[in-house]
């Protein structure tokens, strides 16, 4: 009994040193990973969306990003969102994901230093910064990081010590046999367990422990490496869910960029083996960074040999993910910067055509709101979340690019057609807002199971056509520059007024006759509203063609 009661107080303690050990090593890869993020400032996605102009740029951006936040799962994530967006381009976004394989290496061979015996004294550097200089933003952030540097050590050193009595149960050692006999269980085994842990840093990390403790052979540990890359994959997958044909391509591409070079290392396994083995003697390296240099050769090999292929990639998802893709393209399509110099007035004419471009998005931001109130899908609501973004994107390109426009010589009328632009690029940020505002209403109604009553109903869908056509004919009239068109909208806005103290007062009547809820009376009152200060946008545009500037 007591030889029984100690193995399961064997078991017992493995589990909590691993389990504990992965959770320390999770920690200290975010926190490594926000240090660092934070030290470089809040302009990866600005990194991604811009410097990736072809598909080298594209690697480049996706390793340098994904060294700076640790994780490729993160750059991926936020290399779909920006394709569901239409901030970039599939091809685009193919570069960003194969950088993202390679910069993910790099945590590896932070392992393969293999510093534990003083991840402690690291870790408790990193708490001095973190809690005795509060005051100075780059101590706190480089507390962070070493506190996660010291933790992923620390981390790994409590996994490994879990491991270590795996190597006195017959039944793990024919399971390593198993593992070199077959290649395939063993990329199944890596890509099973990162599915569940979700990080292929710290499956890796396990796996170099693993082969430091003697626990696997080179032979099991390399298609088990291979499986972790394939593992994931399925981050990426999650995020394009419920978003656009372009992204769940972007996210395709990760798995089959994966899963290719899986494919053709496993029909390269021995000449890989003995490469590996080769470079170990050679430059005497650790297991740690044994396992190290396998993962980023098979990355950088990986991509260096699909990367004249992003076309072909790019072909085979699309045939994959078929469908019309209900993206659309949202980058400025008329802003030049060389106008601004060689001729100010097709600037001008540049920024017009952009700021018309950015209210057929608002008014579409609206119809898509609408659709989301009468019909409770969340594809409307995703699609205005979509547009959204892209407004408030257009609003700062275009406002920068009047703002140096500005310093140019222009007449006084192409002087006071700048200041209607200027004006008219705020109203309709302001407009999108007000959707937004009105999304979130309208899901907080679907969670809580409100239900309004047919005449509030009613008296929603008569204020949102009259407000849709109110916004309409105030960008009519800018595009046309049409002073009737413009006093027309302002004329019609007085309707939406008398609409709303209408509908409050029959809403008070119907809340007094219980029968309508407070808590449906709140969503309706809050919508008129924002319809209310939706035409009021459309009446500042409408002023600015009229000349009278707010």
């Amino acid at each position: 009994m007591l030889g029984v009661e100690k193995v399961a107080l064997n078991i017992q303690q493995m589990l909590f040193e691993f389990l504990g050990g992965l959770g320390i090593f999770l920690f200290g890869i975010k926190s490594m990973g926000d240090g660092l993020q934070n030290s470089a400032g809040d302009r990866l996605r600005g990194i991604l969306d811009k410097f990736t102009t072809n598909p080298l740029m594209g690697v480049i951006a996706g390793i340098f990003v994904t060294v700076i936040i640790q994780s490729s799962s993160a750059t991926t994530v936020i290399t779909v969102g920006l394709v569901s967006a239409g901030f970039m381009t599939l091809r685009q976004a193919i570069g960003v994901i194969m950088g993202a394989n390679i910069g993910t290496t790099i945590t590896a061979f932070i392992i393969g230093i293999n510093v534990g015996e003083y991840s402690l004294p690291i870790i408790a550097l990193g708490a001095i910064f973190l809690f005795f200089f509060k005051k100075g933003k780059r101590l706190t952030y480089l507390g962070q990081i070493l506190f996660g540097f010291g933790a992923l050590f620390y981390g790994l050193e409590l996994m490994s010590n879990g491991m270590k009595p795996l190597r006195t149960l017959e039944t793990f050692h024919e399971l390593t046999v198993e593992l070199s006999a077959n290649p395939f269980l063993g990329v199944f085994v890596g890509t099973l367990f990162t599915l569940i842990v979700q990080s292929s840093s710290a499956t890796i990390g396990i796996l170099q422990s693993m082969y430091a403790e003697s626990l696997v052979n080179l032979d099991a540990a390399l298609p088990v490496l291979f499986g972790d890359n394939i593992g994931t994959t399925i981050t990426a997958v999650l995020a394009s869910i419920g978003t656009t044909v372009a992204a769940k391509r972007a996210a395709a591409t990760h798995v089959l960029f994966n899963v290719f070079g899986t494919a053709l290392f496993l029909i390269f396994l021995a000449p890989f083996t003995l490469l590996i083995r080769s470079l170990q003697a050679l430059l005497n390296l650790s297991p740690e960074m044994s396992i190290a240099f396998a993962h980023g050769i098979f990355n950088t090999t990986n991509t260096i040999l699909l990367l004249p292929f992003v076309s072909v990639l790019a072909f085979i998802v699309t045939k994959l993910i078929p469908g019309k893709d209900t993206m659309w393209s949202y980058q400025p399509k008329h802003l030049n910067p060389i106008f601004i110099e060689q001729s100010p007035t097709i600037a001008l004419g540049q920024a017009k055509e952009e700021v018309l471009n950015m209210g057929e998005m608002a008014i579409l931001g609206l119809e898509e709101t609408k659709n989301f109130i009468d019909l409770k899908q969340m594809k409307y609501a995703n699609n205005l979340y979509q547009i959204e973004t892209a407004i408030n994107h257009l609003d700062q390109t275009i406002t920068e690019y009047l703002i140096k426009l500005s310093s140019a010589s222009l007449s006084v009328k192409k002087s006071e057609e700048h200041i209607i632009l200027l004006d008219t690029v705020r109203n309709i940020e302001r407009i999108g807002d007000h959707c937004e505002n009105m999304i979130e209403l309208i899901e907080f109604q679907m969670i809580n199971k409100v239900t309004m009553t047919d005449a509030a109903k009613n008296d929603l869908d008569e204020m949102y056509d009259l407000t849709i056509s109110i916004v309409k004919e105030a960008m009519s009239a800018l595009k046309q520059n049409n002073k009737d068109t413009a006093r027309q909208v302002i004329e019609r806005e007085t309707m939406i007024d008398v609409m709303e103290q209408q509908f409050r007062k029959q809403h008070i009547l119907r809340l007094t006759e219980g029968v309508c809820t407070p808590k449906a009376g709140v969503i309706f009152i809050d919508i008129i509203n924002n319809l209310e200060r939706i035409a009021d946008h459309a009446v500042n545009i409408a002023d600015a063609v009229l000349g009278e500037h707010n």
